[in-house]
C-alpha cells in the first residue's frame, strides 16, 4: 500500500515527555513530505496551540484541532471544517457543572475561558502553553459558539460524570477523554475520525491510503477509519487492542519508526 496522508496526534505521540519533537522524528517528517506524503496533525488542542508546533515542524497544510471540531489551513488560516457544540447541550452542561461543583472551561475564538481561576486552570494552561481569561458571568461565554468544552477532575470521577452526561446530553454531542483528567465535549461530528475522513476527501485520497497515529482514547475514531491505525508504545491498552500496528513509544521516536517502515521503506 502506498500511503498518501498521515495524521499524527501531538501530546504523548509526536512530542516526547519533554514536549519536544526530536531531531530524528523531525527528519522523518521532512522525508515523508519529500516523498509526496501529506503530513498533518490531529489534536485536541486549540488551533492557536497546535499551529505553533505545526509551523515549527515545517508543516503547511490544514490541521485537525479541538478533537476534530475544527480543520483549518496553516497557510491562509481558512476554516475548512467546523462543528460547534449545540447550544442546548452547552447550557445543560453548564447547569450540571454548577450543580456538581465541577471545573468547566471552554474556547471562544480560540481563546480559553473559565469562570474562576484555580490550580486546574493554571496547570492546564501551562501544559498547553495557553493564555486564559476569566469571566465570572460564565453564562455569557456558554451562550457563544464553541468547538469544545472541557471538565477537569479525578479520572475515576470523570468516568462517572461521562455516564451522566451521555444520558443528559444525548447523541448530539461527542464525549471523550484526551487525558485521564480531561473530559471533553464536542459536537457529535467533532471527532478526529470525522475530520480525517473530511481531510482525505479534501486531498482526493482514499481512507485506505491514510495512516493515523495516536496514544489515547480520543484517537480511536481516526485509527478506526484510517487504512493503517497505529498506536504508540505508550498508548492506553484499549487503543492498542484496536490498532493495526503498535510502534515504539513517544520517547523512542515511535512516529519516526512508522514513517520509515510504512512510507520510506515500503517500496
Amino acid at each position: 500500500m502506498s500511503y498518501k496522508l498521515i495524521a499524527i496526534d501531538i501530546d504523548d505521540t509526536l512530542i516526547n515527555d519533554n514536549k519536544e519533537v526530536t531531531p530524528a522524528t523531525q527528519t522523518a517528517l521532512e522525508q515523508a513530505v519529500a516523498h509526496g506524503v501529506t503530513v498533518t496533525l490531529a489534536t485536541g488542542r486549540a488551533y492557536a496551540s497546535a499551529q505553533a508546533l505545526a509551523r515549527q515542524t515545517g508543516l503547511n497544510v490544514p490541521i485537525i484541532t479541538y478533537q476534530g471540531a475544527l480543520v483549518k489551513n496553516l497557510l491562509d488560516e481558512k476554516v475548512l471544517y467546523e462543528r460547534y457544540v449545540p447550544q442546548e447541550a452547552s447550557r445543560k452542561l453548564y447547569d450540571y457543572c454548577l450543580e456538581n461543583n465541577l471545573h468547566l472551561q471552554t474556547y471562544i475564538d480560540d481563546k480559553l475561558y473559565a469562570r474562576e481561576e484555580n490550580d486546574k486552570l493554571r496547570d492546564y494552561a501551562k501544559l498547553n502553553g495557553t493564555q486564559y481569561y476569566i469571566e465570572s458571568d460564565f453564562i455569557k461565554v456558554i451562550e457563544q459558539k464553541t468547538p469544545k468544552l472541557l471538565i477537569i477532575d479525578e479520572p475515576d470521577y470523570l468516568d462517572k460524570v461521562a455516564v451522566d452526561l451521555r444520558e443528559l446530553l444525548g447523541p448530539q454531542v461527542h464525549i471523550t477523554k484526551s487525558k485521564p483528567y480531561f473530559l471533553e465535549i464536542m459536537h457529535n461530528e467533532g471527532t478526529k475520525g470525522h475530520a480525517l475522513t473530511f481531510l482525505a476527501d479534501h486531498f482526493g485520497h482514499q481512507l485506505s491510503e491514510c495512516i493515523a497515529i495516536g496514544d489515547s482514547w480520543n484517537d480511536h475514531e481516526m485509527l478506526e477509519v484510517a487504512g493503517l491505525g497505529v498506536a504508540m508504545g505508550n498508548a492506553i491498552p484499549a487503543l492498542k487492542e484496536l490498532a493495526d500496528y503498535i510502534t515504539a513509544s513517544n520517547n523512542e521516536d515511535g512516529v519516526k519508526e512508522v514513517i520509515e517502515k510504512f512510507v520510506l521503506n515500503a517500496e
